[in-house]
């Protein structure tokens, strides 16, 4: 009996879910008891993809996201962010704060402002960023699934725009106050979070 596979325990459970007569309300509370967790969940994108890809190739682009791992892990990892996911131009990350995960948005955020000061238009890093905090099913370091989830991916990969950071209810409840951090009405729902907010931040230090 596999007893340490997080991946194959879920999807074993979600395939008894599917058979005739199964008791769906049980195997549901086991998955949550098993994988159940809370979290900040970030997504983080580039603005502009495809019209970069149009203008200057793929190469050039990869380059682009080279150049983002090599800025932003660091900073992730000091503001103790699990990387769970890279996918093409994006950056699924969890934290176990909130706050930590804002702090973190902030300083990704200086860092590529500061590159991008002395960079031509076509290589600047322009992230994009989307945030947000509940009870989630977190499976090992592979994946993660919840509402929370998919509102994070739909701020910060479909609505944020560069340079913007933009949460959820229950992540701007969760991160407190923070000194010179306000935030504005987004007034735009999204699939997981009917209200959901800007983070208006301060500028990087010279």
């Amino acid at each position: 009996m596999e007893l340490k596979g997080s991946e194959e325990r879920l999807w074993a459970l979600v395939e008894a879910r599917t058979r005739p007569g199964a008791d769906t309300a049980s195997i549901d509370q086991r998955i949550w008891d098993l994988f159940g967790e809370d979290w900040a969940i970030m997504f983080t994108d580039l603005s502009g993809f495809s019209r970069q890809v149009a203008a200057f190739g793929i190469i050039h682009f990869l380059q682009i996201i080279l150049e983002k791992k090599r800025l932003l892990l660091p900073i992730i990892a000091d503001h103790d962010g699990i990387l769970i996911k890279v996918e093409a131009d994006s950056f699924l990350i969890i934290f176990k704060r909130s706050r930590a995960a804002l702090e973190c948005a902030i300083a990704m955020q200086h860092a590529c402002q500061r590159l991008n000061r002395r960079r031509k238009p076509e290589e600047q890093v322009l992230l994009c960023v989307g945030i947000g905090h509940g009870r989630i099913l977190r499976i090992g370091d592979i994946d993660v699934y919840g509402q929370e989830v998919n509102a994070a991916s739909k701020l910060g990969e479909d609505t944020a725009k560069s340079d913007e950071i933009l949460v959820t209810e229950a992540a701007r409840a969760a991160a407190g106050e923070l000194p010179g951090v306000s935030y504005r009405n987004l007034d735009q729902p999204v699939a997981g979070s009917d209200k959901n907010w800007r983070v208006t931040y301060p500028p990087p230090a010279e």
